[in-house]
């Protein structure tokens, strides 16, 4: 299964400040990112991994969940990575209004920028879902949606080596933005078997800068 999303045909023409599904082309860096967290078991075995090799990554928190586990939050900005917005609850955006879609984003900013400082960060649909008047609506207001190029597919049932060998067979590419999860034992586990082999192909993993 080719991890590169059917959508990057069309958000690749849109610019980067409107939505964002590469990082800076420079080098050979990668864009890790992890979305639904944080989770009181996963989160910290995974803040670990990126700690023992030096990984800086940026995390897309749901906000009830950052709210329940902040300690967490805590921990991974001082840890040096970047927050980003998953929305609240983590809805299906699609049944929502746009003044809905507006509240679920706006509450997470709010609690978000009790820790790094941050009014505005970068907004990660839930489940890559993006309705035509919500991404309107954040162009008008200068706020950057944050997509992906490279999917680990960690979110499905496939066992993890099966994630592994996917990953050899379709390596990323200098610049791309992968998308992962820390609420679930895999991304730490494709992690643990592909960190060191990416940084063997010398790329380095920095977080997204936001907007």
């Amino acid at each position: 299964m080719n991890p590169r999303p059917r959508k990057l045909k069309v958000l690749r023409w849109l610019p980067d400040r409107w939505v964002l599904t590469r990082g800076v082309r420079r080098g050979r860096v990668l864009y890790l990112t992890f979305d639904d967290g944080p989770h009181p078991e996963h989160t910290p075995a995974l803040l670990a991994l990126l700690a023992k090799h030096r990984v800086r990554a940026t995390f897309f928190l749901i906000g009830q969940q950052a709210e329940r586990h902040p300690e967490l939050v805590r921990q991974i900005v001082r840890d040096g990575h970047v927050l980003g917005n998953h929305s609240w609850t983590h809805p299906q955006f699609e049944r929502l209004g746009l003044a809905e879609q507006r509240a679920e984003i706006e509450r997470t900013d709010r609690f978000l920028q009790r820790f790094d400082g941050v009014a505005r960060h970068d907004f990660r649909p839930p489940r890559g879902v993006m309705p035509r008047p919500m991404v309107l609506d954040c162009i008008r207001r200068g706020r950057r949606i944050a997509y992906w190029s490279y999917d680990s597919l960690d979110y499905s049932q496939r066992p993890t080596e099966a994630l592994i060998d996917t990953a050899r067979r379709y390596p990323p590419k200098a610049g791309e933005i992968l998308l992962m999860h820390d609420d679930s034992v895999r991304s730490l586990e494709l992690l643990q078997t592909m960190l060191p082999v990416w940084a063997a192909d010398g790329f380095i993993f920095e977080s997204l800068q936001p907007a």
